[in-house]
């Protein structure tokens, strides 16, 4: 009797690996029993510190995360890898995704999640084109897509961008809706509403509380400066947002689904919950400053994911206090060992995150 041939692992090709979403669903990929693919830009600072806890060595025969050099700016590169991996799955996550930068870097905001997007279906495309292979397709979406729009937000509400990064984000879910229709391609996009972690980037306005907190806590910051306390977001927990990424690739016909854990709290809200949970009062600590306000501001997001949650059997785990004590914690741990650097004299005190 022939030996039994083991059924060839599942390959992921994820864009924004690096990033929040792009290190916990790699995590999850891996649980799952994939070999998981990631496009990195090239940079002369490592940037990879959210995978460092997954990550083997190459040469080992264990590894199955492995890291690519390319750009959604270079079509050539994506095309490469998608033809070199052969992917079952493709995720784009890649992009410059904080909404106030995309005011000051309207051009290249535009270039990479837009037409980055666009790069890449076509990338998929041609693969899928001249291989006959199945490739399933996954489009990160955003709340900030539905802007002005007054919630809740579904898979029907109509799109009101009020940023260049919001916009981009609408070309690039209609490029995959496009790409859906015109080829038959199993695309998909998710519209995730705001959703967040210890590992969210410290220039985000959640994190950028949590962080402070954790600094002030420990005597090495006294203000924290933010902009408009008065918008109010739906936020979650990143790590249940990427099992419905995950979902919808699963499913027998590609769509379009919202992620949202249906409730919302103003920036003012997070203070009041964050830095209570410490036992301290915000109004001690924050200050506004004009600078963080944007041209165009999106008042209200809350999202209704009814569809997901009768479609893919998906609903959010951590609730909203929990998140913010999550977020606590793991900063305040950070400014604790930070503390240990300053106190011995390898860092400066007034250095700010």
């Amino acid at each position: 009797m022939a030996p039994e041939v083991a059924a060839p692992l599942k390959k992921a090709l994820i864009t924004g690996i690096t990033g929040q979403d792009g290190s916990y669903l790699t995590e999850f990929l891996l649980k799952k029993g994939y070999e998981v693919h990631g496009i990195i830009r090239r940079s002369s600072n490592f940037n990879t510190q959210r995978l460092e806890h997954v990550y083997i060595d190459p040469h080992q025969s264990s590894a199955r995360m492995k890291l690519h050099y390319g750009d959604l700016s270079d079509a050539s590169a994506l095309r490469k890898w998608v033809d070199s991996i052969c992917p079952d799955e493709v995720y784009n996550l890649g992009a410059q995704s904080h909404v106030g930068v995309s005011f000051e870097n309207p051009d290249y905001t535009g270039d990479v999640v837009g037409t980055g997007a666009l790069r890449l279906l076509e990338a998929v495309r041609i693969h899928i084109e001249s291989t006959g292979r199945q490739v399933k397709y996954y489009q990160a979406g955003s709340s900030e897509m539905y802007g002005a729009t007054p919630p809740p937000q579904d898979e029907t509400t109509v799109f009101h961008p009020r940023s260049p990064y919001a916009v981009a984000k609408v070309a690039a879910h209609f490029y995959t809706v496009n790409y859906r229709e015109a080829y038959g391609m199993f695309a998909c996009n998710g519209i995730l509403f705001n959703h967040e972690s210890p590992r969210r980037g410290e220039n985000f306005v959640t994190r950028k509380i949590t962080r402070a907190i954790g600094r002030i806590k420990v005597g090495l910051q006294k203000k924290l400066y933010l902009g408009n306390l008065k918008a109010s977001r739906d936020w979650g927990f990143a790590g249940d947002y990427v099992e419905g990424m995950w979902l919808m690739l699963q499913q027998e016909k590609p769509d379009d689904y919202v992620l949202a854990t249906e409730d919302s709290h103003t920036v003012e809200e997070f203070l009041e919950e964050s830095f209570s949970y410490v036992g301290l009062n915000w109004r001690d600590h924050v200050e506004i400053d004009p600078r963080y306000f944007r041209p165009s501001e999106v008042d209200n997001l809350r999202g209704s994911a009814k569809k997901a949650k009768e479609m893919l059997k998906w609903e959010p785990k951590v609730q909203f206090k929990q998140l913010v004590a999550m977020m606590v914690d793991a900063d305040l741990e950070k400014a604790k060992r930070e503390k240990v650097l300053v106190d011995a004299g390898f860092i400066d005190s007034h250095q700010q995150p």
